[in-house]
This record gives C-alpha cells, sequence and structure tokens, in this order.
C-alpha cells in the first residue's frame, strides 16, 4: 500500500514515521530544507522518539517536494498542512488543506482522502460538495508537541468522521502501527469528528484557565496555591493532572481551536467558551502585573517554547507576557536557542546562557528548567509542579 503524507509539521512527520513501519510512505512538503533532512533521517523538528526512528529503524519512507512523485498512485492521501486562525474572517485558513485536496482528486482520484489538519465544522462536507466525492474525510489528532510519535505509539483514542470501509481500513493501519493492544477506536460522522477537536482542545484550554484563575485568586490574597491545587486533586473526579499554572495556555493548537470553536459559536447562545478564551488574556495582564510590580531593571524572558522538548513558540504564552512588560517600558532580554534571529519583538536574544543570566536581574520562565537552578533567586515562575 501507498501512503502520502503532505506536510512535515508534527502531525505528517509523526504520522509518516508510524506508518512507514509497515507501508510504503512518501511524504511531501513545500520546504526544501525539511525534505532534504527526513532525506538523510534527520527530523526537522525536535521530538526525541522521531529522531530515534529516522536514525535507527527500518523505516519504508521517502520524502520530496514533487506533488505528483508523492500522490500518483497513493491509496491514502494524509493531509497535514498548517490551519492557522484568521483575525480577519474568524475562522481557520483552510486554503493549503483545499489546495492538496484539488491536488490529490487530479494525481490520486481513486484516493482516500484523510484530512489530519484542525478544520472548521461543517468543513469536510463541504469539500466533498465542492468535488462530488464521500472518499475524503476527517480524522483528528490528538498529539504533543515534542511527544507526537510518542502519542501515535500510544494513542488515548482514535477517531475517524466516517464508516465506509476506507475509513476502517484507515483506523486499522494507525492501530497497527501503535505500541498499545486494545486502542479505543470510534467511528462517527465527520462533523461529530471535526466538533470532537475542538471541543477537546477548548476543554483542555477551560482546564488550563481554571487553575490559572486559581492562582491567580492565590497571588493577589498571599495564599499557597499548591496546597490549594494538591487538596482539590485528590478528589478523583477532579485528578490529579493537568492542573499546574502557566502563564496561560499557548502553543499551536489551543489558542485558535478556542477561537474557533468560539466563531462556530455565533447562533448558538454560550457563556463558557467565550470565557475561555477572555481568561486566557487576563491571565497574562495579572501576570505582567506582578512582575512590572517588582521593578525590574531588565526582563529576561527564559525560552520562548511552551513546554519542554519542544522547539515551537507559536503565539506561546510567554510572548503576552513580554509584550506586556515592554508596553510599560522595561527591557527585555530573550534566551532562546532555536532563534536564530538577532532579536525578537525588538528585544536582543542571547544565546550564551550565562551572559544572559548576568545581565538580567529578573529572568521569568514559563516552565521551570534545571539550567536556571543556580539563579533561582532571580526566577519568576508559576510552575509549582515541574512538569507541562
Amino acid at each position: 500500500m501507498k501512503i502520502a503524507v503532505v506536510g512535515l509539521g508534527y502531525v505528517g512527520l509523526s504520522l509518516a514515521v508510524l506508518l512507514a513501519q509497515r507501508d510504503e510512505v512518501v511524504a511531501l512538503d513545500v520546504n526544501t530544507g525539511r525534505v532534504d533532512q527526513v532525506k538523510a533521517g534527520v527530523s526537522p523538528i525536535e521530538d526525541a522518539d522521531i529522531t530515534d526512528f529516522l536514525k535507527n529503524r527500518e523505516l519504508n519512507l521517502t520524502a520530496t517536494t514533487d506533488a505528483a512523485r508523492a500522490l500518483e498512485g497513493a491509496d491514502y492521501v494524509i493531509i497535514a498542512t498548517p490551519t492557522n486562525y484568521d483575525t480577519r474572517t474568524n475562522r481557520f485558513d483552510t486554503s493549503t488543506v483545499e489546495g492538496v485536496i484539488a491536488q490529490a482528486r487530479k494525481l490520486a482520484p481513486e484516493a482516500t482522502v484523510v484530512v489530519k489538519s484542525t478544520i472548521p465544522v461543517g468543513f469536510t462536507e463541504r469539500m466533498r460538495a465542492e468535488h462530488g466525492t464521500d472518499r475524503i474525510l476527517f480524522s483528528p489528532e490528538f498529539l504533543r508537541e515534542g511527544r507526537a510519535l510518542h502519542d501515535n505509539l500510544h494513542p488515548s483514542r482514535i477517531v475517524v468522521g466516517d464508516t465506509t470501509p476506507e475509513a476502517r481500513r484507515f483506523a486499522e493501519l494507525l492501530a497497527a502501527g501503535s505500541l498499545d493492544p486494545d486502542v479505543p477506536v470510534l467511528f462517527t460522522g465527520s462533523t461529530e469528528a471535526e466538533a470532537v477537536k475542538l471541543f477537546s482542545n477548548t476543554f483542555l484550554a477551560m482546564r488550563v484557565a481554571f487553575f490559572n484563575e486559581l492562582d491567580s485568586y492565590a497571588l493577589t490574597n498571599g495564599l499557597d496555591a499548591r496546597q490549594i491545587i494538591d487538596g482539590m486533586c485528590l478528589d478523583p473526579r477532579i485528578g490529579c493532572h493537568y492542573n499546574n499554572p502557566s502563564f496561560g495556555y499557548g502553543g499551536y493548537c489551543l489558542p485558535k481551536d478556542t477561537k474557533q470553536l468560539l466563531a462556530n459559536y455565533a447562533t448558538v447562545p454560550q457563556n463558557l467558551i467565550a470565557a475561555v478564551v477572555e481568561s486566557n488574556r487576563t491571565r497574562k495582564d495579572v501576570i505582567a502585573d506582578q512582575i512590572v510590580a517588582r521593578q525590574p531593571k531588565v526582563v529576561g524572558v527564559h525560552r520562548l517554547v511552551m513546554k519542554a522538548g519542544s522547539d515551537n513558540f507559536r503565539d506561546s504564552s510567554v510572548q503576552g507576557i513580554m509584550k506586556r512588560i515592554k508596553a510599560k517600558g522595561i527591557p527585555v532580554i530573550v534566551y532562546e536557542p532555536v532563534l536564530q534571529d538577532e532579536l525578537f519583538y525588538n528585544s536582543p536574544v542571547i544565546r550564551d546562557l550565562d551572559q544572559f543570566k548576568a545581565e538580567a536581574d529578573l529572568i521569568i520562565a514559563n516552565r521551570l528548567t534545571p539550567d536556571l537552578s543556580d539563579v533561582a533567586d532571580k526566577v519568576y515562575t508559576r510552575d509549582l509542579f515541574g512538569q507541562d
């Protein structure tokens, strides 16, 4: 079987590696650098398992920038291209997905197209109508950046938005590539599968927002937030997970997915979804005020990435904190090894950690790492549990 995977980001590359254990996979990307790295057995993204598999496992995986080579003769075309949220239209920009669907219909008309990119509710039905085919389906992904392949090898669930033989076969491909014997598999309607993705991420954002607001209350009233959280989370209905305060939720998925879900509620009465989005803005205000109140001379931002083991800082919450601090006239420097630019939002980027520690009199860190232990007295964080 030939499987084409379009897009070599976290989702696409992790799926390509997973499926190449058993089947022929051709990965397609417009970025020549990424394609060359995969050809050389090097991961273009920070993910320990992907790095290991590319280096040490036998995979039937090739990469190319040639759409015809990737798509022609494919049984499945998996789309994992970006769908950024467009604030002008209040919806995902699905242009890359639509472009690949059109290419796939032309070059591989018999292939089943599986959309893995996050899309608005109703998108799959619209694409089926436009192209006059039911061989387009949506299957949401539930991956963490930096652990994308791990989460494909140990999936919490497999959801496929169709009930056709092709949909069931695709679910079998994902299950066969995993290391867990009894992965829950759910077949739904296409629109329901789209909603599963958006509501799942919005619930996670809501949980982040809740514990951040608890922490804001504790900060304001001089309470020990960890004691409160520990006491709450011993209740099994709440659970001791996903409860670590932060500077706010961020990354690629949660900010855009919550906004898209809110947009889908345009004609439906709601209060909670809007509150989740607004809570994240308020949290950044609270954290920035806490930092400004300390009257630092130079604030050092330790890492722009959202979490350990990731090289992505799109929409990271610390950027919002940074902008608020700079608006108060406080100089900011940035330590971010994965950033090649000399400036970030007109703030100097320092790649020497010792120099960074020396120049900053207050260091803000969304997540603590051992390399800050020698300057703990300088560090401001809300990382209470030392975990993402």
